[in-house]
């Protein structure tokens, strides 16, 4: 029975190691998928309103005002 114990207690241990070692490396990721978001929506707000003015198609450039 003694032996059992130690088996389940060491059992418990390992699969907790190894749940805190997941935990650690999905929480490592965090800071880059925000970075990333962030990343991603400027690229978005820059693909909807572009800075550019228009340019001509006809190759001429453009009148002076």
């Amino acid at each position: 029975m003694d032996g059992t114990a130690i088996i389940i207690i060491l059992a418990i241990a390992g699969v907790a190691s190894v749940l805190l070692f997941a935990l650690k490396g999905l929480l490592d990721q965090v800071p880059d998928v925000i970075d990333s978001a962030g990343k991603a929506r400027d690229a978005w707000h820059r693909f909807k309103k572009p800075n550019l003015p228009p340019q001509a198609d006809d190759g001429e450039p453009p009148a002076a005002a």
